[in-house]
């Protein structure tokens, strides 16, 4: 697993994974409408122009295995998005740790939905705590989900 900088080739592969319903629905995301790809590259053109956002691939044995980003605004937030194919393998976790080694500013923030133990255990192994909850309407879902907010201090 590596991280690298994100590349143009890249967004067709993140397009493909916004398309796979399990990931859809454990991360309880979804755009409205998730294969509309106008829609798809104006998201993506943002968080690539926005210089607030630290935002790298995630690469497996050269295949896109996902995204991981930080939003550094007042509270920084990180998120990341990994293809079903990448899922049980560590590759997460290892995107995870090389991602925390490189944006080191605390706290850092993170929201997941309850039931996506998955991504809270990659989280909570690396330190971060439950602060709260927060409820979101999830169009993946089409209902209200609770969201676990975290947050990593050290």
């Amino acid at each position: 697993m590596q991280l690298r900088e994100v590349r143009p080739s890249d967004l067709d592969a993140f397009f493909a994974h916004q398309q796979e319903p399990e990931a859809n629905l454990m991360a309880a995301y979804q755009a409205r409408n998730p294969s509309d790809r106008a829609v798809f590259d104006h998201h993506w053109s943002s968080i690539l122009n926005d210089e607030s956002v630290l935002v790298r691939t995630i690469e497996h044995e050269g295949e896109v295995a996902g995204s991981i980003l930080v939003f550094d605004g007042a509270k920084p937030e990180i998120n990341f998005w990994t293809s079903t194919k990448f899922w049980g393998k560590g590759i997460t976790t290892s995107a995870v740790d090389a991602f925390l080694a490189e944006f080191t500013k605390r706290p850092l923030t993170a929201h997941v939905v309850q039931d996506n133990l998955g991504s809270l255990k990659v989280l909570e192994r690396r330190g971060f705590k439950q602060v709260g909850t927060e409820q979101i309407f999830s169009n993946a879902r089409a209902a209200v989900v609770t969201e676990i907010v975290l947050e990593l201090n050290d």
